[in-house]
């Protein structure tokens, strides 16, 4: 892929149309052998060729050090090192792909940038088994049009075992919940581990969901059960968390089916996202969530659950 064909990224102008139909696009590259790696291209900013790293001391060994561009330092992070892929000499590394997600810009390294291909959501699968050590950073797999395979990655996952997690601030219990819990949708394991953290500290229950169309069939199945008893699904459930990408059925159309039935008026939805773009919020909107909370934001998530509450209450 020569340095003309970076137009490609001119692309990641029309990404934000894509959110709602069940589709994304996918900048796929490679980390020095024959496997197929993927990044949804709403975290991508920028692909460029590789430049001087200035090395920095006493970081995990995947952290390649910084460089500096337009004004900004950035971190370097080696996918390949990682992933358990290459030495920590690193062979010949050619690209570096700059990406924007949970309020962070970092540099992945990779071999080689390939293209961007659009695929349906319902077509990206979540891993049946984490077999090699690898996989624990891979959140699902897609198969393109010639049938070759894609690892989609975790990038948040993958962030969080280089720089450190995130813990969660002490938080005050929410009052007046009255036995509803919290139902949240997440495909990341990291997700769903701080998503926890964060409900037990509010002194919550919840139930949870791996990807959207497992998600939606929970809630279904719920909201069965609640009319079956002769209750309001708002009375057991006070907030639905949705994350924007997943497999199967991204957060945008599970919102959407959510809003256009009836059985769940009265729950709030809150929209709980790496992509924190203007854009992909507004997009949020447009669908009827609730309020919009960048990963990992840990107190404006907990105010934005106890508002939440607060809302089913008073209705």
């Amino acid at each position: 892929m020569g340095s003309n064909d970076y137009g490609l990224m001119n692309l990641v102008d029309e990404k934000a149309r894509l959110a709602g139909s069940n589709k994304m696009e996918l900048l796929l590259f490679s980390l020095g052998g024959a496997e197929i790696y993927g990044i949804n291209v709403f975290k991508v900013r920028e692909v460029c060729e590789m430049r001087p790293i200035t090395p920095t001391p006493n970081v995990a060994p995947a952290m390649r050090g910084i460089i500096s561009l337009r004004g900004a330092i950035i971190p370097v992070i080696s996918l390949a090192h990682q992933l358990g892929l290459a030495s920590a000499t690193d062979v010949k590394p050619g690209k570096l792909v700059i990406t924007e997600f949970s309020s962070r810009t970092q540099a992945f390294l990779v071999a080689d940038v390939d293209r961007i291909v659009r695929v349906d959501w319902d077509q990206v699968k979540a891993p049946q088994s984490r077999f090699t050590g690898a996989t624990s950073v891979v959140n699902a797999i897609t198969e393109l049009a010639d049938g070759k395979l894609v690892s989609i990655l975790d990038v948040e996952q993958i962030l969080a075992d280089v720089m450190g997690e995130e813990q969660p601030p002490r938080l005050e219990p929410v009052v007046g919940a009255a036995g509803r819990a919290v139902f949240f949708v997440d495909d990341s394991t990291l997700a769903r581990k701080k998503i926890m953290q964060v409900v037990e500290q509010l002194g919550l229950q919840s139930q949870q969901a791996h990807n959207g169309r497992d998600g939606w069939e929970r809630l279904q199945a719920l909201a069965g059960q609640a009319a079956a008893e002769n209750v309001r699904l708002a009375d057991k459930i006070g907030v639905i968390l949705v994350d924007a990408e997943m497999p199967e059925m991204d957060g945008y159309v599970l919102t959407r089916h959510i809003k256009l039935d009836p059985r769940f008026a009265g729950i709030q939805v809150v929209m709980h996202s790496s992509l924190s773009s203007v854009a992909n919020k507004k997009l949020g909107q447009q669908v009827g969530v609730d309020a919009y909370v960048a990963k990992f934001h840990f107190e404006e998530l907990a105010a934005a659950i106890a508002a939440g509450f607060a809302a089913g209450v008073s209705k």
